[in-house]
């Protein structure tokens, strides 16, 4: 069973961790020390970023890690990917190892945006950016209802945007 609990100061070790691991790091960005991700993240917690980051719990287990934001709250990144007002953007990742390959990110974000994306009644659409190289990433989006609208360039890496509307 796939269920998420918002993410909380005792959780950036655990989160720290699963960031070093060579199938994440791969696809993000990794904080370096324990206290660049707790810099990173922590104000997120605290209310203080407008970014929502919860733990993905496969049968309680804490697996990996799912974060959403209105797309107008990150100017810098709504310019690159012009969606306009109402459109939430998501990213998650599967930390454990032993979860991955098994459809658990594409349940997990099918859930996810149903469940909380989709509950502030203003927010009629979800995107992704996902690196084009990332098979697996693209696959799960698919499967959890996104399509592909457009590529892009961030980070100087070409990206798929992903979409899903309400």
């Amino acid at each position: 069973m796939i269920a998420f609990r918002p993410l909380v100061a005792n959780d950036l070790p655990q989160l720290h961790e699963l960031l070093r691991r060579e199938h994440v790091k791969r696809w993000w960005n990794e904080h370096g020390t324990l206290e660049d991700t707790t810099a990173h993240y922590l104000p997120s917690i605290e209310g203080r970023e407008p970014t929502d980051h919860y733990v993905i719990l496969v049968d309680e287990r804490p697996a990996g890690m799912i974060e959403t934001y209105l797309v107008s709250d990150h100017p810098d990144y709504d310019d690159v990917v012009r969606v306009g007002p109402g459109v939430a953007g998501v990213d998650l990742l599967i930390g454990e190892q032993d979860l991955t390959g098994r459809g658990i990110g594409s349940e997990a974000l099918r859930r996810f945006v149903v469940d909380v994306v989709f509950a502030r009644s203003e927010t009629h659409a979800c995107i992704a950016g996902v690196d084009v190289e990332n098979a697996a990433s693209l696959r799960a989006f698919a499967k959890a209802g996104f399509t592909p609208i457009r590529d892009f360039e961030e980070e100087g890496r070409p990206h798929r945007l992903m979409r899903r509307d309400r």
